[in-house]
């Protein structure tokens, strides 16, 4: 998770547009439900391009969910599961990166916070390199997995079947794609302003 600068502090910029941030959840034992949150930005931050000095905060709107059932979107926003008029944002902070294993992957710890919770959760993540765009502007880009018990963020709700038992699954899988830019320009040390941070 390195480039050839290794002293400056480099701020990166998450591109939504390119950047997705997605969930699945087993859905009446035999299949998965998956959804993502359209609404989000973060501060990243590292020692020139090696991302694993990276500190990373990151924020989710929490009504942005969506399922493509409105239905169901509706029923996520309740105070059954994510009740958003009062809890707006789910956070991330991390608070270590692991060494890279044989396949290039880490391991990135960090608090999660939801639902006026917070726990310590630990996410695979996977590097896929830092390059110049088309434009000249230098972008980095990762995959982001790991497994969550919602249970643990006290979203409890759930309902029966009568012939398959509970509706949806305690564990739900994080899956995202991010990418980010530091818009720095090809041959140029100038780097701008992180924009958009909450």
């Amino acid at each position: 998770m390195r480039s050839n600068d290794v002293t400056a502090k480099t701020n990166w910029l998450i591109d939504q547009e390119n950047s997705e941030i997605g969930f699945s959840i087993r859905h009446l034992v035999i299949s998965s439900v998956k959804g993502e949150f359209k609404t989000f930005d973060a501060r990243i931050t590292t020692t020139g391009r090696n991302f694993s000095t990276a500190r990373i905060e990151f924020w989710i709107d929490t009504a942005s969910i969506t399922t493509n059932h409105v239905k169901r979107d509706r029923h996520l926003k309740s105070k059954d599961f994510f009740d958003v008029k009062n809890h707006r944002h789910i956070t991330f902070a991390s608070t270590s990166i692991g060494v890279s294993d044989s396949n290039g992957d880490h391991d990135m710890w960090g608090d999660l916070s939801m639902m006026g919770v917070t726990q310590k959760i630990k996410l695979k993540v996977h590097f896929g390199g830092v390059l110049y765009d088309h434009s000249g502007y230098e972008r980095a880009a990762f995959s982001v997995s790991g497994i969550i018990n919602r249970c643990d963020w006290g979203l409890t709700w759930n309902a029966s079947s009568e012939t398959e038992g509970l509706v949806i699954g305690d564990e739900v899988a994080i899956l995202c794609e991010v990418e980010l830019t530091n818009k720095v320009h090809a041959g140029s040390e100038m780097q701008s302003e992180m924009v958009g941070a909450n």
